[in-house]
């Protein structure tokens, strides 16, 4: 009989992971092929992929990983903000919002306000990944509040191989 495995991180971790590090590195990208896929991208997410809303979206994803390190106060987002709205709109099915914003504006805002939901509803537990090399984040689910990594799977083990061989040539020596 066989044991069955636990993993610590399941399949929509490693799908978040997997999205934020297409995320980074679409937008990163500078050529004409790459930004065909950036619009692309865009689009699938309600967007337009003009090049006013593909700017827009990368400055605040890296604004919002300079907030989420501590390198930014969140009221450097107040710029982006000026002239967005949110207005509750009454329907047969109770109330419901809507965001007030140009179209090329709406990723981006709905970015800020994903990251505004899991700081106010998760304090604390939206951090970046402890391996400096990663570029990606967590969201900590565990119970202490003490993740670290991204992934256990990837960059626990290199950063844990990185210490152990470290300790193994200082103690050669």
């Amino acid at each position: 009989m066989t044991k069955p495995r636990h993993r610590r991180h399941g399949a929509s971790e490693r799908k978040l992971a997997f999205r934020c590090a297409a995320w980074a590195c679409l937008f990163r990208c500078r050529r004409a092929a790459h930004r065909d896929v950036a619009r692309a991208w865009l689009e699938a997410r309600g967007g337009r992929g003009s090049a006013k809303e593909l700017r827009l979206v990368r400055e605040i994803r890296t604004l919002l990983q300079s907030l989420v390190r501590g390198e930014e106060s969140p009221a450097a987002l107040a710029p982006y903000l000026d002239g967005i709205g949110y207005r509750p709109v009454a329907t047969d099915e109770g109330l419901s919002w809507s965001l007030d914003a140009s179209t090329d504006e709406l990723l981006s805002t709905r970015a800020v306000l994903a990251w505004e939901g899991l700081r106010s509803n998760t304090p604390g537990r939206l951090r970046p990944c402890a391996n400096d090399e990663c570029t990606l984040y967590l969201i900590d689910r565990s119970k202490a509040n003490n993740a670290r990594w991204c992934s256990m799977a990837v960059c626990g083990n290199r950063m844990k191989a990185r210490r152990h061989y470290q300790r193994r040539r200082e103690a050669q020596r």
